[in-house]
């Protein structure tokens, strides 16, 4: 046993062996200390480190540092929700109590596993548009998007609120004339009466003709173009339309328009009221705008501090209950 390291199940089999026959020998245990050649230091560190495997060069284990069961917790719940990055994975988890963890500890768990993407996304090349709204019902994005429906081409058009990315109303028709437009919009309006925004459109003909701009006008609105082969000022919709199709469109294939409404219709009661976004904190664009962020941001903060502590106070009783058993060893030596 000298000038290597001892596998732990021997190390404690050895101590036992001592104490033993230190008892039933009535001899002190330095004896068996000499006669199983083992340096005294080695010896007591052995004692020390009863009933735990080797760590050689290991970390020591720290307050903050998850259990097995929350590891387990989110390895399960990335598996049910394979489509979810691991920063709305942390916030999904954390809002329905499974566990209370920071997005790097789901990073390193998921990189672990094997379960985060295997590529690096490109960084966008978009620009930063428009100022940022810093208010509900200052920006409506509106935007037309086509849906090939079992061969036939149908017209998805969607008001987006610019600040809580909220679907504030939308609607597929067969045709999307300059007149479709303005009675979209008009309903958009019938919702939140009170709303004064500035639409946002691209140059597209219905956006562009003199109707469409008396209509804003009379509104009580104010309109502004993106600039010309510059779309990305519309991004937030364009972005909102590609989401919709991948998630939705893409996967479920609607066989009729009938079908298409209903399954747009459920997917967009999923994304303004429960689906986390990720320009705004991961909260759902409902909450956005009705001005709730706060309330949950403090809550989260509050259930990842309560996490910490609780594991603090398992570390701090463990470390307690090993060295009380260590020292009982101790004296028993």
């Amino acid at each position: 046993m000298k000038g290597g390291w001892v596998p732990h199940d021997i190390r404690d089999a050895v101590i036992d062996f001592a104490r033993k026959w230190s008892n039933k020998a009535d001899l002190p245990m330095k004896c068996f200390i000499t006669w199983l050649s083992v340096p005294r230091s080695t010896f007591y560190d052995w004692i020390d480190r009863y009933g735990h495997a080797n760590e050689h060069n290991a970390s020591v284990p720290r307050d903050y540092w998850l259990e097995e069961w929350e590891r387990q917790a989110i390895t399960r719940f990335a598996l049910e929700n394979p489509l979810e990055g691991y920063r709305r994975l942390t916030f999904m988890m954390l809002d329905r109590d499974i566990v209370a963890v920071s997005p790097s500890s789901v990073w390193r768990v998921l990189s672990k596993a094997g379960l985060l993407e295997r590529w690096n996304k490109k960084p966008s090349k978009k620009g930063t548009g428009f100022v940022q709204p810093l208010a509900p019902h200052e920006h409506w994005h509106v935007d037309i998007s086509y849906l090939n429906l079992c061969g036939t081409f149908y017209y998805l058009c969607s008001l987006l609120d610019g600040c809580s990315r909220f679907i504030v109303h939308w609607e597929i028709r067969e045709q999307m004339t300059e007149a479709d437009v303005e009675i979209i919009i008009q309903r958009a309006k019938e919702k939140f009466p009170q709303a004064r925004p500035r639409i946002i459109s691209d140059n597209g003909p219905q956006f562009i003709a003199k109707d469409f701009k008396e209509f804003i006008r009379l509104s009580g609105m104010t309109h502004v173009k993106t600039s010309p082969f510059y779309p990305q000022s519309n991004g937030k919709l364009e972005r909102f339309h590609k989401t919709i199709k991948g998630e939705c469109i893409r996967p479920k294939t609607p066989l009729s328009v009938d079908d298409a409404r209903r399954l747009v219709a459920e997917y967009i009661e999923y994304y303004n009221a429960v689906r986390l976004h990720s320009a705004i904190g991961y909260i759902a664009p409902a909450d956005k705008l009705n001005g709730r962020e706060q309330e949950i941001f403090k809550e989260r903060d509050q259930k990842l501090e309560a996490a910490r502590e609780q594991r603090r106070v398992k570390r701090r009783q463990e470390h307690q209950s090993s060295g009380e058993h260590c020292s009982s060893l101790t004296h028993a030596a």
